[in-house]
């Protein structure tokens, strides 16, 4: 499937709909500035709508349109020597993709790596001298400009822009089926269904996001876009491109939103916590004790009321590190437990 998806708790009922792409022809006449090195960031604006002409000037040649299936999305111009950015859903299923250039030129790309966890996908393609974006290392201040860049329903080459409107958000109900829907950037610059992989710019010229998820306005949303910050992004395609997978933490316990139902039937306080509904054999949580019914209330000390925060605490950590669980037991007793974290099995959810 391609295109932006609609976080996957909406996505049922308006996933069709809004998932129509079509095919725009890039105007030929549009060129490409010098094919040099990666572009240099602009000076410091004022970061208003003033800058977004400017800005988006330069970064238009650095966003393609993916084309794979039926449908399509965006992508980022990451090394100058044909490695483009995108998202996994993006490119689901597929091993070549075409990549429509902002200059109008289509060359077919190979699908080089994927992370699911994350949703980043790296793509090969064979032009050389190409504009690569600068990804910018440190997050994004709330408030400040951002501006969208990529191919929404097919239209290539669109720019929306807004603010950021919030950070390390995560959202409710993703992590029963992804684990990419945490730690994310929230803006109110328009996302829409293949905006998926493209750009999210400040006023200096760089790349604060990758294109993720947007909540549809049939869920009563109005402007509600999420983004992969950055950093994330080159973490995880400097792994894909220099090893072709990605590590990630791996706590070996699958975790559950407790319900009304739930805290009704086992006599809990609150619906607060997050259940443990299943562990791995041998892995870290089996390891420190831990068993299905356990309810998880902290990580480190900081409250886990939901399974997104557990998988977002999981994202900030890395393989070999140890982290120190509170649980409940069904019995109601409290007590803390240590886990050392592993790598992720590549099967694994």
């Amino acid at each position: 499937m391609t295109g932006t998806r609609p976080t996957r708790r909406y996505r049922i009922g308006v996933l069709a709909a809004l998932l129509l792409a079509t095919a725009c022809t890039a105007d030929p006449t549009t060129a490409f500035p010098p094919e040099t090195a990666t572009q240099a960031p602009l000076p410091p604006g004022t970061g208003s709508l003033a800058d977004v002409p400017d800005v988006s000037a330069r970064l238009l040649p650095s966003v393609v349109k993916v084309l794979a299936g039926s449908g399509n999305g965006s992508g980022v111009v990451y090394t100058a020597d044909g490695l483009i950015l995108t998202n996994e859903h993006v490119v689901h299923g597929a091993s070549a993709v075409q990549i429509a250039f902002a200059d109008g030129r289509r060359d077919p790309g190979t699908v080089k790596a994927v992370d699911v966890d994350t949703d980043l996908a790296l793509v090969q393609v064979g032009r050389r001298g190409l504009p690569a974006a600068r990804l910018q290392p440190q997050l994004p201040v709330i408030g400040e400009l951002a501006i969208v860049i990529g191919s929404p329903l097919g239209f290539e080459n669109s720019v929306t822009a807004g603010v950021v409107s919030g950070l390390h958000r995560e959202i409710p109900g993703s992590a029963t089926e992804t684990h990419a829907l945490v730690d994310l950037i929230q803006t109110d610059a328009a996302i829409s269904p293949g905006n998926s992989g493209g750009a999210v710019v400040d006023a200096q010229g760089e790349v604060v996001g990758i294109s993720e998820a947007y909540i549809p306005p049939q869920a009563g949303a109005v402007s509600i876009g999420f983004a992969i910050p950055a950093a994330t992004a080159t973490d995880v395609a400097e792994q894909l491109r220099t090893t072709g997978h990605a590590r990630h933490a791996f706590a070996g316990l699958e975790p559950a939103q407790i319900t009304s139902q739930i805290a009704t039937q086992l006599h809990l306080p609150s619906t607060d916590g997050v259940i443990i509904t299943a562990t791995v054999p041998a892995g870290p949580a089996a390891t420190a004790g831990l068993q299905p019914g356990d309810i998880l209330l902290a990580v480190d000390g900081r409250p886990t009321r939901r399974p997104e925060d557990f998988v977002g605490e999981l994202r900030r950590r890395s393989p070999g590190d140890v982290i120190t669980v509170t649980v409940r037991s069904p019995d109601s007793r409290e007590r803390t437990a240590q886990l050392t974290l592993t790598d992720r099995p590549a099967a694994s959810g």
